[in-house]
């Protein structure tokens, strides 16, 4: 499971948050294997199993990704054209986010996890 950095609060407490939403993580995670389980989905990103199945049905019906029947698996076709839905970001394509997370480091080495 993935854990998240803590900053401390105005009140001295910790709160876990991050720059991406888990809709972002997931995407991510799918873009990265498109023939990953949603059970291996959702302990990338921890979330459960359940939360990752709803986290793909509102992918799927906003156009994010598209989910084939292959055998018993299922199989995620990214769209790359699709624009992030808040307004201030409503001009970009969410497969920059995608190029910029899933793409090989310059020296070629694979991404350390």
């Amino acid at each position: 499971m993935t854990t998240m950095a803590t900053t401390a609060g105005e009140n001295g407490s910790g709160r876990n948050w991050t720059f991406l939403t888990n809709h972002g993580h997931v995407l991510l995670a799918i873009a990265r294997n498109p023939t990953a389980r949603l059970r291996d989905v959702a302990d990338e990103v921890g979330v459960t199993e359940r939360a990752a199945q709803a986290i793909v049905a509102d992918l799927e019906a906003g156009g994010y990704l598209r989910r084939t029947r292959v055998g018993r698996r299922n199989e995620y076709t990214i769209n790359p054209s699709g624009h992030f839905r808040h307004p201030a970001e409503a001009d970009q394509q969410v497969g920059a986010l995608l190029a910029l997370f899933t793409a090989e480091p310059a020296d070629g080495r694979a991404a350390e996890a």
